[in-house]
């Protein structure tokens, strides 16, 4: 029988890529730039003219997280600032994981104590 892999989200720490360059707006938006290397970049750079370097504006709630994100906090207490932030949102844990699971699928993020490739 297969053991189910079970992970605790609220205890996980984010980090951001120090790697990855950013910048707030003057609204307080975040815009993050990702910058794309590798063959197949290089490629679709070249004949399908695709930039070299994506920028990503962030929404509100994701500007929140990001500035949020000080490689101290773990999810449970980035969970509650949101929560006092905004009260009326629906959702906002599960919300805040599936958001820092795609930043961690796109290397935006790692976790604390996760082993860099």
């Amino acid at each position: 029988m297969k053991k189910k892999d079970s992970k605790n989200y609220l205890d996980y720490v984010p980090v951001k890529n120090p790697e990855v360059e950013y910048e707030t707006g003057d609204d307080g938006i975040v815009t993050v730039y990702i910058e794309w290397k590798g063959f197949y970049h290089r490629i679709a750079q070249k004949f399908f003219k695709r930039p070299r370097v994506s920028d990503v504006k962030l929404d509100g709630y994701g500007s929140f997280v990001w500035l949020a994100i000080d490689d101290v906090k773990d999810v449970h207490q980035l969970s509650k600032e949101l929560d006092a932030k905004y009260p009326k949102m629906e959702k906002s844990l599960s919300r805040l994981i599936k958001f820092l699971e795609i930043l961690h699928d796109n290397h935006l993020i790692r976790w604390k104590g996760e082993k860099t490739k």
